[in-house]
């Protein structure tokens, strides 16, 4: 297989159009250039340049290994780039959970500038709420959590604020009974079923139980609601997005709410520099 340095003369050579360009970009003599290239040459069993004339051209078989040989070397430049990083402490993959209360346009131009930043890192998303995002991160499952704020942490995780604020309100089904209703206090809510959020872990909460279907995910909560099982809390931008015009939002007494998003990660087990660097990004 040929080196590195053997593909590089190459390559500067067909791009600088000449041997004697190519060593000058590379600081190598020109009977450098030229002997990596005729060497390559005979592994390969082809002729890469057309000599007859002054100026070496390359030939079709040429043009067509160029292309090649460039893969090579940018694929040799990602390997070195990766190994360095990796023995740098780069995290080899990096699990970030979120809760579908957020949605961020910051998110989502962090995501690209990290992807520039570390093309090679293993990204892995996971989808929870509430107490299961506790746990993932936690358990050390996913390095880094973004959840609704909750009023007291664990002792051995951290949290911090991100700057958006996202909206909860009510919805049901057009043709519920509650859609009609210019108004709704607490009293008329209780009449009717509530699709409540339950996480995996703690399934049940303190409130009465009452008529409650309940999801640990606020998609299964929409796709109840869409179907006139009930009323659901459910985020708005969720709704804006994925609910197809198929949900009427209630004109109830506290509702919408306005929710804070914390970003979550362990003390025993901190992000590695691909997590610190997006966690810096999401907290600045």
């Amino acid at each position: 297989m040929a080196s590195n340095e053997v593909l590089q003369a190459f390559v500067q050579a067909a791009t600088q159009g000449s041997f004697s360009a190519a060593a000058r970009k590379l600081g190598k003599s020109q009977s450098t250039v030229s002997a990596a290239v005729a060497s390559l040459e005979i592994d390969l069993d082809v002729a890469l340049f057309d000599r007859s004339s002054r100026k070496p051209t390359l030939t079709p078989a040429g043009h067509v290994l160029l292309q090649r040989a460039e893969q090579v070397l940018e694929a040799s430049s990602r390997l070195e780039l990766a190994a360095s990083q990796l023995a740098q402490g780069l995290e080899p993959k990096l699990t970030v959970a979120m809760s579908d209360t957020y949605q961020s346009q910051r998110f989502e131009s962090t995501l690209i500038a990290l992807d520039e930043r570390y093309p090679d890192l293993e990204m892995e998303w996971l989808i929870a709420e509430c107490d299961d995002l506790i746990d993932l991160v936690q358990s050390g499952r996913a390095h880094i959590a973004f959840i609704e704020q909750q009023a007291v942490y664990p002792p051995d995780l951290t949290a911090s604020p991100v700057q958006e604020r996202t909206e909860i309100a009510l919805f049901v089904a057009p043709q519920h009974a509650l859609a009609g209703l210019g108004s709704i206090d607490q009293q008329t809510l209780q009449q009717h079923r509530e699709l409540r959020l339950a996480s995996i872990v703690k399934p049940f909460d303190s409130r009465p139980a009452g008529r409650v279907w309940s999801a640990a995910s606020y998609l299964l909560l929409m796709e109840m609601a869409q179907q006139g099982f009930g009323w659901a809390p459910l985020p708005r931008w969720l709704v804006e997005r994925f609910g197809n015009d198929s949900l009427v939002e209630l004109n109830a007494r506290g509702w919408p709410r306005s929710v804070t998003v914390d970003a979550l990660w362990s003390r025993q087990q901190p992000p590695g520099p691909a997590g610190s660097w997006l966690l810096g990004k999401m907290l600045e």
